[in-house]
């Protein structure tokens, strides 16, 4: 891959609070003074704040298994630390952030003196971002980065980056970092000042780089001062409850962003193209029955495409069965228009080599139990196919598609495609709206 060359007019340098804005204003007021330099654009196009908590890293750091940067970047290393760790407390070998592998090494951490907790490894959060946000828009990009152990306030660096273009021109594009690192209590603390640091006339988004967590101070006067809240449900570790948080703000008039939701755009095109033709149209009110498989871990995008296809169908949820397996079952059944019974299937699929989204889906199934409808599609990932899907019997009978993900599913490159159209998403949040109501059955 290759990378956008950088010119830095300030690395890194650590400041007290209270000396953030004089700096930045020096950077620029050298850089507008310095003979024969290429012009520079400083922050004109957003603010964003990113809260980078990278509670992994950390935690396998104080353990012993992790020696590289706290980066934010689960690269090999990462994979590796979490691969011992599995090893050494008798857990699944995935090399994956599961749900039992992070209560495991958040017990042993407890667990740990003061000293080994004590902070070791190199922090590199807070000076980059994804070059297809920063080669082309001037920003401030202000990053919270919690850290673990004593609490002894809240520590300031600031940095200005300039990727060269690639067009024939002398112009730079910049973006100012600014970096506060401190303990979760102690950066609560300075809540106040954070606000006060984005530009007041641009639109200011905030990244968080976690699971919502609308009880959190800190989370509330950041969604209260931002325009969008931008946030990754292939992160959450228990997305059943934290759609509903995020369900909850939307409802309290906040503008939610979930990057994970638009990795859904292939799935969802793919399935209203296969009822375009007239002949097929018409059988889809006939639909009783869908199945989806997603790789086991996250059932987020299964769920936000269950909710999503039922809200287009006018299905309303009346009850909610977990019949587990290997497989997690969970089944919910839905009155469709003219009180049609649905059945709705979801299937969390274990796959020995995931890939760098926990919950993709790999498969669906769109059927009806009315032997004259002709409405059976099959969906199947063009990476992990769906023998499960084709295996249930009468797939001759049914249209089948191959879905072609998105070309790059990192959350950095989608938040760069995210930025550009932000702001009130309706089909998202009738389709969250469902998941809400969905969930409320439990």
């Amino acid at each position: 891959m290759t990378t956008t060359p950088i010119v830095a007019l300030q690395r890194p340098k650590d400041i007290s609070l209270d000396e953030i804005e004089s700096e930045l204003q020096s950077i620029w007021h050298m850089q507008d003074s310095g003979v024969a330099a290429p012009t520079a654009t400083r922050a004109t196009t957003f603010t964003m704040v990113v809260y980078e908590p990278e509670e992994v890293q950390q935690v396998l750091a104080a353990l012993g298994h992790y020696a590289g940067f706290i980066d934010g970047n689960h690269g090999p290393q990462t994979r590796e630390g979490l691969r011992q760790a599995q090893i050494a407390y008798d857990l699944r070998v995935t090399g994956r952030v599961d749900p039992p592998t992070l209560a495991r090494i958040r017990q042993e951490y407890t667990q740990l003196s003061n000293e080994q907790k004590r902070y070791k490894n190199l922090d590199q959060r807070g000076f980059n971002l994804s070059e297809s946000i920063s080669a082309h828009n001037p920003c401030r990009i202000i990053s919270l980065c919690p850290t673990f152990g004593e609490d002894t306030g809240v520590t300031a660096q600031v940095s200005v980056y300039c990727p060269v273009q690639k067009k024939s021109t002398s112009n730079l594009v910049c973006c100012e970092y600014i970096t506060l690192r401190g303990t979760k209590a102690a950066l609560e603390r300075v809540s106040d000042l954070i606000a006060s640091l984005t530009l007041p006339e641009l639109p200011k988004f905030v990244w968080w780089k976690a699971t919502p967590s609308p009880e959190q101070l800190l989370f509330r006067n950041l969604a209260k001062s931002s325009n969008c809240i931008i946030v990754d449900s292939s992160y959450f570790s228990d997305a059943e409850a934290e759609l509903q948080k995020m369900q909850e703000l939307i409802e309290q008039d906040t503008y939610i962003a979930d990057l994970n939701w638009h990795r859904l755009a292939p799935w969802q095109e793919l399935a209203a193209s296969a009822f375009d033709p007239p002949e097929r149209r018409e059988s889809l009110l006939d639909v009783d029955r869908i199945s989806i498989d997603y790789e086991q871990g996250n059932a987020a995008q299964a769920l936000l495409y269950l909710g999503w296809f039922a809200s287009r169908l006018g299905w309303q949820p009346v009850s909610y069965v977990e019949e587990g397996g290997i497989y997690n079952i969970k089944k919910i059944y839905f009155k469709g228009p003219n009180d049609l019974d649905v059945e709705a299937e979801l299937a969390g699929i274990p796959v020995a080599d995931s890939g760098e989204v926990i919950g993709d889906l790999t498969g669906l199934r769109i059927q009806s139990t009315n032997p004259n409808a002709n409405c059976c599609t099959i969906l199947c990932s063009e990476t992990t196919g769906c023998m499960r899907m084709e295996a249930g019997g009468g797939a001759q009978a049914c249209q089948v598609e191959q879905v072609t993900a998105l070309s790059d599913q990192r959350a950095d490159f989608m938040l760069g495609q995210q930025l550009q159209r932000w702001g009130e998403d309706v089909l998202y949040e009738e389709s969250l709206a469902m998941v809400a109501q969905i969930m409320q059955l439990l």
